[in-house]
């Protein structure tokens, strides 16, 4: 029998709610007593982005009190991904319409005003009108009513502040997420553990510009949250931001599971992959790739196809292993979108370079003019929809400058620089896997320009800050420049990064010899 809702209401305002090891929220409902730890668990696996463990408990809360509105309410915005840019909408209406078969019948379920307003949310996003990017507007501009009629509630200003990101459709607009990170600060002041408070703080922040702001949040939600994978992963968002490579490793490793011999590529171990590369461990990396890749038969979805495809770029472009036997591995790319696709005969193109097949290099760059058409259509703006064209840019570079055409293949990565230069911060691993200002700053280093070369890795390096190539091409055209104190700075933190570095790696003698030199 559901209680009183004054009751209800007085009892769950008492003291906030947690579930072990999510974070702890203040999330008053009218739902049945025996309904309201699963709902508040769910709600918190929602703010972790777990969203099967959270629809689950949702359907358990249910099953407790087949009256709960919230509860149906919260299942359905397990389907929503905002920002992923995903939705599984025939799922969403499917639970909602488990409540009601009209919205009129599910809001007469909600016994409050304040809980009616919450189901407006998913009336908004599941059966509004108009394409999903209108109907995420209309989700975040519900959210902000909800916030105006009960600016205390933490739960509407938290989804508001995500469904303020999410409205930019999987890209960054800066002064949008800049404003849904001061709403997730200020619930943080009055609730430092919330889940979605520190989650959305670091997602508001976590481009290499903004992520100092992110650096405490990160610090914290891997603690507050520890049952939560994505929490565990979400903290590199910063970490890495920083170029704090044994941070990212480490966080990444506890998201992917104790035991290393069952890790499948996929988002997670794909950024520990990166940040050890960054360190210099090129042997670890290339054990890992060894076991992904056996792994990888075990489940070859698209996306962990596309995690391989995308270590396996990294890994080739960060160690120059252009004549590794990884180059030639036969990866399936079946289901892979366009850019998954793109990096990989990025990659594959630069290998032909390097050994001398410069008609196979060619019939890449043909392979990305076709996929710059296809991501075209496939994405509707940002880096996703210029990636094919920024790669093929830099591998026609590549291979002018293997025919001696220096000056032609400078000039092109200026355009390609130009064109990066355009697109919003990302955050993560480059999806552009050789970042255009670090292959410009390299070849002008090699035609003795240090001083062109050195703001070339400058630049570079604020957009990804701590990355071992350029930190060597900045030491090296600093050098050259006769900027001491530039290429002591550079010099230090290379020397940090790779204090455990492989033993036999040349570019550690390298860094031995420009020690030596200072």
């Amino acid at each position: 029998m559901r209680l009183p809702l004054a009751v209800t209401l007085l009892c769950l305002a008492a003291a906030p709610a947690s579930a072990q090891g999510l974070g702890t929220i203040d999330f008053p409902t009218s739902g049945a007593p025996a309904a309201q730890a699963p709902f508040i668990r769910g709600v918190l696996y929602l703010h972790s982005f777990e969203y099967e463990d959270a629809a689950t408990a949702f359907k358990e809360a249910q099953a407790a009190d087949p009256g709960f509105a919230l509860a149906y309410w919260g299942e359905a915005m397990t389907y929503t991904h905002p920002l992923w840019d995903q939705q599984d909408s025939a799922a969403a209406r499917a639970a909602l319409l488990r409540l009601g078969a009209t919205p009129a019948e599910r809001l007469a379920k909600a016994p409050t005003a304040r809980e009616k307003g919450y189901l407006a949310t998913t009336e908004a996003l599941y059966f509004g009108e108009g394409s999903k990017a209108k109907r995420d507007t209309l989700t975040a501009r519900a959210f902000e009513q909800l916030t105006r009629a009960y600016p205390d509630d933490q739960e509407a200003l938290a989804f508001y502040a995500l469904w303020l990101m999410g409205e930019s459709q999987g890209v960054r607009n800066v002064a949008t997420y800049m404003r849904a990170g001061a709403i997730a600060e200020e619930i943080y002041r009055n609730n430092p553990k919330h889940p979605g408070a520190l989650h959305y703080i670091i997602h508001a922040f976590d481009d290499p510009i903004h992520a100092p702001l992110g650096l405490r949040a990160a610090r914290e939600y891997s603690v507050i949250v520890p049952d939560a994978d994505h929490a565990q992963h979400m903290t590199t968002h910063i970490f890495l931001a920083l170029g704090m490579w044994p941070e990212t490793v480490r966080q990444n490793a506890i998201a992917s599971g104790k035991d290393s011999t069952t890790w499948k590529p996929g988002h997670y171990t794909a950024w520990m992959n990166y940040a050890l590369l960054q360190q210099g461990k090129y042997a670890d990396a290339r054990r890992q790739l060894e076991v992904m890749r056996a792994n990888l038969e075990q489940a070859p979805t698209p996306g962990r196809r596309s995690a391989m495809l995308f270590m396996r770029a990294h890994y080739l472009v960060n160690t120059l292993a252009w004549g590794d036997t990884i180059a030639d591995w036969a990866l399936d790319t079946t289901g892979t979108g366009s850019n998954a696709k793109a990096i990989d005969a990025y990659t594959s193109g630069a290998v032909q370079v390097a050994r001398g097949k410069l008609a196979l290099a060619e019939g890449a760059v043909a392979k990305l003019e076709r996929l710059n058409t296809v991501a075209r259509s496939e994405y509707r703006f940002g880096q996703s929809a210029a990636l094919p064209r920024i790669l093929a840019t830099q591998l026609r570079a590549r291979i002018l400058w293997a025919r001696a055409k220096r000056e032609a293949a400078i000039a092109l990565l200026r355009n390609s620089g130009t064109m990066e230069d355009t697109l919003p911060a990302e955050f993560g691993p480059p999806d552009i896997v050789k970042p255009t200002h670090e292959l410009l700053g390299e070849y002008l280093l090699a035609v003795k320009r240090p001083a062109e070369a050195q703001r070339e890795f400058q630049h570079a390096l604020l957009l990804a800050p701590g990355r071992a190539a350029a930190l060597f091409g900045l030491v090296r055209a600093s050098q050259a420049a006769g900027d001491s104190s530039e290429a002591e700075r550079a010099l230090s933190q290379l020397e940090t990064n790779w204090h455990d570095a492989d033993a036999e790696l040349p570019e550690l003698a390298d860094l031995r010899r420009m020690r030596a030199a200072r």
